[in-house]
């Protein structure tokens, strides 16, 4: 009862935690509400389906599983067969999918989906997608398609495929999207077998089919069922999705952080101005438990109130987000907000736990209060840096000096994360050695204007040195505003010049065939372009060495296998290897590996040699026409044409670039999205720290009225008296934007030492001096409305 009381008795001193809560906790509620709506749904073209049979996981080289690998027609006759015969199942369906994409006016009709567009005619049934017209293909060159895109029976259409452009006869229209061909050509496509759907009968029960089904199936492969069938997305809606939440987990680590920083240096800021009360209870006999225990319960009850509220303004603003991420193209298409229990209290757990883990530090440093501070400045204690805190602050900033220097030396992959990561770390030890500097740089910055005898300088040099601690937790949410401002804007600054640069370097004077609407080069762009780099990808799987006995020593390593038309790696029955590669797969040069493609097939190739990793290269290099035998639906990466050579555009749906053409091009395909990525992030972090700064500038504010009744009493008008407030704060933002900035260029010079050695070219760090002032005038006037607001009513009620 106690807590309560003193919650509803000083809720002006526990209104900026509250508020810091609700914001976090809004937050975060929103990202997780948003990444559960996101998770992966039964496609609509499996809705009529009992259940799928899929071949084995293959594992990554880090034994994560990752894709599953095809069975080849020998293997997946029998388990059809056996499916059939299943109580229940009206039909077992081999479903394919393979490129195609309709040529209309000369130009590729736009198809998100067009990498797997491509079914056999059986694989209507499994939405099911029924027959509006005409009739089922059963040669070659018929097709039906989708009634949606206008193509008459009867009529002829042009399909792009893996060979490139064909003339198909339509025999007939569906009620759903794809291209439907015979069964036989579907199979030649794309002969591997990766999934097997189950039809039921009417009326048939689910569960017996799934049984039977698994164990048809066997050791030999898995069988989905309900939401498991979800696991089979189209290539695009997985890209989407993984970017979305890409995005979702950077807002919410962001948030998080914010969120803890916030509310303890805001906690910390309300306990150390209750000095004087808190050593008057510890004089009428409260033992420094008892003063722990109401801290914490405090904090508790702030933490669950600004909880409630935050995830109750965290459902409203789901749909906005949504809506941003639905702008940026990076949410599976229908996507719609479904609010679960679990965000809710998951953010919940995370508001309330923040607030009493930001409460425990100034908690332990109140219950030292003597009952003798009760006849002192509550403001006594906030002189100097303790042993402790002086041990945390250069500990961890000898941490963020280290995850700035690895910035430098990071892959690209980890490059962000770890600057990121390196700026968190330095702005929470800028927080906590903050005292050190407020003091001498308020001396420095007030010299100039205490030769002309104002007193408000006086106040505020005396203000500043006297009470560096109070300063600085006022310091601390500017320092991470200003600081995330920077990062964030620097990095895609730098990174604006840098990639597109190192990018031209290695391709100058080569001349670039990209698709130009499609998903990737046919064999007839290859063969219009007979010179140069034309790189055909696959995904392959490395079969595991046998043990004693003939038994598998495990599961299958699935890898990115490049087939290249290059005289020095295009050799039958060899493979060139990427030393990591060779390494994380135990193989050495000589050696034979068993390859299993796309179709099933396993082939034995020999290890030719083991060379330095190369991205240009490839990590696991074959002859082209080995991956083409194996994988027809397979397309060809972008094809470098050399100066010497003449490239060619006469085939429809590609496009030709220069040197500093493709590499401006391929950065921007990304760059719009890691700018309003950032843009996000920076409106974020700011926002929410802008918010912090006011509320710490209004409880400060709250917490001198005493002083300004004694200046007031003392002969200062309310003019002088606010010119002083403004003064304070004014310093105490350009100190914290100083910090923010100084923090932050030691991980963006790493990043662009990182940069200058990935792309090989000369890069300098850059930074958006729009977005730092931006940040920084944002700050100070949200700081100095908040002081002034507050100065100004207590100095009203004073004199009422």
């Amino acid at each position: 009862m106690l807590i309560l009381a003193n919650v509803r008795e000083r809720w002006s001193g526990f209104l900026g935690a509250f508020v810091a809560v609700l914001v976090g906790v809004a937050l975060i509620t929103t990202t997780l509400v948003v990444y559960d709506s996101a998770k992966a749904k039964v496609q609509p073209r499996y809705q009529g389906t009992a259940a799928l049979a899929l071949p084995p996981h293959a594992v990554d080289v880090g034994g994560s599983p990752e894709d599953r690998m095809p069975w080849s027609e020998t293997e997946a006759k029998p388990l059809v067969s056996g499916l059939e015969k299943v109580p229940g199942v009206a039909d077992a369906v081999v479903d394919r999918s393979f490129y195609a994409q309709a040529i209309k006016d000369g130009k590729p009709v736009t198809d998100e989906g067009a990498l797997e567009s491509g079914h056999g005619f059986s694989s209507a049934r499994m939405a099911p997608y029924k027959l509006v017209s005409g009739r089922a293909p059963a040669a070659a060159d018929e097709v039906v398609v989708d009634r949606t895109l206008g193509a008459a029976v009867g009529s002829e259409l042009t399909v792009n495929i893996t060979q490139g452009h064909e003339q198909f006869k339509v025999v007939g229209t569906v009620d759903g999207p794809g291209y439907y061909f015979s069964e036989e050509f579907a199979a030649h496509q794309q002969p591997g077998v990766s999934t097997i759907a189950l039809l039921p009968d009417k009326g048939a029960d689910t569960g017996a089919i799934v049984a039977a089904a698994k164990k048809v199936v066997g050791e030999h492969g898995t069988v989905l069922s309900g939401d498991g069938r979800a696991e089979l997305q189209p290539e695009y809606i997985e890209h989407k999705r993984f970017l979305g939440v890409q995005l979702i987990s950077a807002m919410a680590i962001l948030g998080l952080f914010t969120t803890m920083f916030v509310v303890a240096s805001m906690l910390v800021l309300s306990t150390g101005m209750r000095r004087r009360e808190i050593g008057l209870l510890r004089t009428i006999g409260a033992s420094p438990k008892q003063i722990r225990r109401m801290i914490l319960g405090e904090a508790a009850v702030v933490g669950l109130a600004g909880s409630i509220v935050g995830c109750v303004a965290g459902v409203v603003a789901a749909p906005m987000l949504l809506s941003i991420l639905k702008g940026l193209d990076v949410t599976p298409p229908g996507m719609r907000i479904d609010v679960a229990a679990w965000p809710l209290l998951v953010a919940s757990v995370i508001g309330i736990g923040v607030s009493v883990i930001g409460a425990w530090t100034a908690g332990r440093k109140a219950a030292k209060v003597a009952p003798i501070e009760a006849l002192l400045d509550s403001r006594s204690a906030n002189q100097g840096m303790g042993r402790g805190r002086w041990i945390a602050g250069l500990s961890v900033l000898g941490l963020g000096v280290v995850l700035a220097v690895g910035t430098a030396t990071s892959t690209a992959d980890n490059r962000i994360n770890t600057a990121i990561f390196a700026t968190m770390t330095l702005i929470v030890a800028a927080a906590l050695l903050a005292p050190v500097f407020v003091g001498p740089v308020g001396r420095i910055l007030t010299a100039p204007f205490q030769r002309g005898g104002k007193a408000a300088a006086v106040l505020v040099r005396a203000e500043l040195v006297a009470n560096p601690r109070r300063a600085a937790s006022l310091v601390a949410p500017v320092i991470a505003a200003v600081g995330f401002a920077v990062l964030l804007s620097g990095m895609v600054e730098t990174m604006r010049v840098a990639y597109p640069a190192g990018e031209a370097l290695k391709v100058a004077g080569q001349t670039i065939v990209t698709p130009d609407g499609t998903p990737g080069n046919t064999d007839e762009v290859v063969a219009a372009n007979p010179v140069g780099k034309a790189t055909l990808p696959t995904r392959a799987f490395v079969e595991p060495k046998k043990a004693r006995g003939g038994e598998s020593a495990g599961a299958a390593t699935v890898l990115d296998v490049l087939g290249s038309r290059d005289p020095k790696w295009n050799k039958q029955g060899q493979a060139v290897l990427g030393k990591k590669t060779a390494g994380q797969l135990g193989l050495k040069q000589g050696q034979e590996v068993p390859v299993r493609f796309a179709d099933g097939a396993t082939v034995t190739l020999t290890v030719a040699e083991v060379l330095p990793d190369d991205p240009a290269r490839g990590d696991f290099v074959v002859a082209r026409d080995l991956v083409r035998a194996h994988d027809p639906a397979a397309l060809t990466d972008d094809v470098f044409v050399p100066a010497d050579a003449k490239a060619s555009a006469a085939v429809p749906g590609v496009a030709l670039h220069d040197a500093a053409e493709f590499a401006l091009a391929d950065y921007n395909t990304d760059a719009k999205l890691t700018d309003s990525l950032a843009m996000m992030l920076i409106v974020m972090a700011v926002g929410y720290s802008v918010i912090a700064v006011a509320n710490s500038m209004a409880m400060a504010a709250h917490g001198r009225r005493r002083d300004f009744e004694v200046m007031k009493s003392a002969g200062g008008t309310v003019r002088q008296l606010l010119i002083t407030s403004v003064g304070e704060t004014s310093l105490v933002v350009a100190i914290g934007a100083a910090l923010g900035v100084l923090v932050t260029l030691p991980p963006l010079a790493g990043m662009a030492a990182g940069l200058s050695e990935a792309t090989s070219s000369d890069v300098s760090l850059h930074l958006n001096s729009g977005t730092i002032a931006t940040a920084v005038l944002g700050t100070l006037a949200a700081a100095v409305l908040a002081g002034i607001a507050v100065t100004a009513k207590t100095l009203k009620q004073q004199t009422a």
